[in-house]
Formats: C-alpha cells, structure tokens, sequence
C-alpha cells in the first residue's frame, strides 16, 4: 500500500515523496523578474516531493496580475535560474506552471495597453491586481476583452511551446500547463466563455481543441513526461462555468490519456471553497474521470487538490484515490510542511494580509520546526 511520505516517479521526474506545493501567486516579482527573495521562498519549501511555481505567463499579453514573474524576458529567465538552482541545491524538484490568463486582465497590464484576448469578447465578472506607481496594491475589475481571430491561436500556441523550452533552459524539472481557474486554455473548454463558431467552438470536441494543441506542442519540444496540466472540472473562479462538465472533462482526460504525461492535477470543488461544489445538475464524480483516464490508458500521475488535510491527505493516497495531493495555503505558513505532517505537529496559521504582495513578511519569515 503507498503512503503520503513515499517515493513516486510520475512521467520522467522521480519525486521523494508524494507532497505537493500547489501554485499561489504572491506577487513579489517586480517587472516580472523573479528575485533572490523568491530563490528563498522556494528553497524553504524544497522538501516538498514537487514544487509548482505561482503561475509564470509566458508572454507579457499572457499576464493578468501586477508583479508576477514571467517566462518572456531574459532577465526573468535569469531569476529563475537562481530558483531552480536554489531548490535543486536543497535536494528538491521544482516545476513552474506556466500561465496566459486570457480575458482575466487589465488594459495597463497589456502591450500598448490594448485589450486582453480571449475565445469570445465577453467580460469576465472577477477582478485582477494592480500596483500603482507608488507600489499599492488593489483589486480590480477586468477589462473587456476582444475574440482573438482564427489565425492567432497557432501563434498563441506556439507561445506556449517556446515558454515550456524557456522553463526547462531555465533549469526547471517539468512544467503544468494551466487549464483551470477560469484562465485562457479553460475560458477554451467551458460553453460558458466560448461562443465561437469556427473549429475552436460549439462542440465539446472543438472547445479542447486549443487545450490538446497546446498539450501537442509542449510534449513534443520538452517531452511529455516532464509535462502537467491543471484541470478545475467545476470551479466557478473567475466566472467560469460550463453546464455538463462531466462530459466535458471525461472528454479531455481520454484524449490526454495517450500522451504519456507526468500527471494531471485536479482541483476538487470550488478553488479555496467547498469541495462539493457543483456545476449542472449532478454532482461531479471524480472517481469516474480517474477511472475513464485509466480506460483510456492513461498512466500519468494523479494528483488532487482542494481543502485537503493530513488524515485526507494520507486516506487519498493510501486508498487508491490519487497519486499525490497538493498543497496551497499549508504551504505558505509552513515551509516544512512534509515534516510537519509526516510528525502530525502542529502547523502555523497563513497571515492573509500578507498573500499578495510585499516582501519577506508573511513570504519567508515562517518558522519551521526547531
């Protein structure tokens, strides 16, 4: 029977043990370069099995939230040369999942501040982060997007691809491509913010046509193995909907399961919210998409996500349920976090005043056991 705190090799990353920090963006990251701080923060959380990075947009249009690191400038690549090093030195693995936010941004966060893009000029209903020039932080609302045209989703895709070969030059193990939370790759999937009528809208099969496109591109150019996808099947974040996600995403995971990724990452329920959150009519059976995946030959790693404790945690893996299950808040207040729940101690509270911007206060001054 596995256990929480064994060994695994998903795809073509063997992982000390099967802990995982999820990403969460912090906005420490100034011009989109990722800082010595940041080096800091992810060395302190190296004991984890895997590491994935706060989402990392790999063109500046890509970018929804001030302060975020990215993968499109030299220098950015640079910094994350010193966070791969840093974690590696400590004994760990590290992926970044790399990011375009889609029609979740705001025209000063855009080139030339032209207007976000996105499968269907319809406005998200959610909010960004923005800094203003005297480095405060707030939330706003998004700006409205424009449908990008047929003949920009190949460049977009091969956007993907050359932000995939930056990460793996920039000493990363792997990367997750994000397909959730309301994002471009998932604004794509869901009827909700898809109302194309070219290839890439109406039927189930076109709306993941631009996921498996990009799926296609960055398994070819770093291998499949080192490869990851994020899937939110009922998330409502950042107003995304789709009213039969199970046939949605029982569609996905088949056309994934011939590919030979390292895993696949799914959050359960709501995003920080309840677990047994729904969209439709029925609930979601999570346990019946890990079974298609598995009919359909699927072998990649299966991690979960969402509101997940230590008595969870260990019950999931040990079950049969998952492979690995990841982390978010536990991580940011506790950097020994595998420690911690291998020993059953106690764990620090998350300061939510500090979540998102600013600097070591609330980022890298979390205590780890004596």
């Amino acid at each position: 029977m596995p256990s929480l705190f064994d060994p695994i090799t998903i795809g073509d990353i063997s992982l000390a043990n099967r802990i995982v920090m999820a990403p969460l963006t912090r906005n420490r990251s100034p011009n989109a370069i990722p800082r010595e701080i940041n080096a800091e923060y992810y060395r302190q959380r190296a004991s984890a099995g895997l590491l994935i990075t706060e989402g990392t947009p790999i063109t500046q249009q890509g970018q929804g939230y001030a302060d975020v690191p990215g993968l499109y400038k030299p220098e950015a690549l640079e910094g994350w040369k010193k966070v791969t090093d840093a974690v590696h030195a400590a004994g760990g693995k590290i992926v970044t999942q790399i990011w375009h936010v889609g029609r979740v941004s705001h025209v000063s966060l855009q080139p030339g501040g032209a207007k976000p893009v996105a499968p269907s000029a319809i406005t998200a209903k959610t909010k960004t982060y923005l800094i203003d020039a005297d480095g405060n932080g707030s939330f706003a609302e998004t700006s409205e997007p424009r449908a990008l045209e047929t003949s920009e989703i190949a460049g977009i895709v091969d956007d993907y691809r050359k932000g995939a070969r930056a990460a793996i030059d920039a000493g990363f193990d792997g990367i997750e491509l994000h397909g959730a939370n309301g994002y471009l790759i998932d604004q794509f999937l869901r009827s909700g913010t898809n109302q194309r009528t070219d290839a890439y809208g109406g039927s189930i099969e076109n709306r993941a046509r631009f996921l498996l496109e990009v799926v296609e591109a960055v398994s070819k150019e770093i291998g499949a193995g080192r490869v990851g996808l994020r899937i939110s099947p009922v998330t409502p974040a950042n107003d995304a909907f789709d009213p039969e996600p199970q046939a949605l995403f029982t569609h996905v995971v088949e056309k994934l399961a011939t590919y030979g990724l390292a895993f696949i990452h799914v959050i359960e329920g709501a995003t920080g919210g309840p677990r047994d959150h729904q969209q439709g009519d029925t609930p979601f059976d999570y346990a019946a998409l890990r079974a298609a995946y598995k009919k359909a030959g699927g072998t990649a790693g299966w991690m979960v996500n969402n509101g997940y404790d230590r008595d969870l945690a260990i019950d999931a893996v040990e079950s049969g349920k998952a492979d690995l299950v990841a982390f978010g808040r536990l991580f940011i207040a506790n950097p020994d976090l595998p420690r911690r729940l291998k020993e059953n101690a106690a764990l620090n509270a998350p300061d939510r005043a500090t979540f998102y911007g600013g600097g070591e206060k609330g980022y890298t001054d979390y205590p780890a056991l004596a």
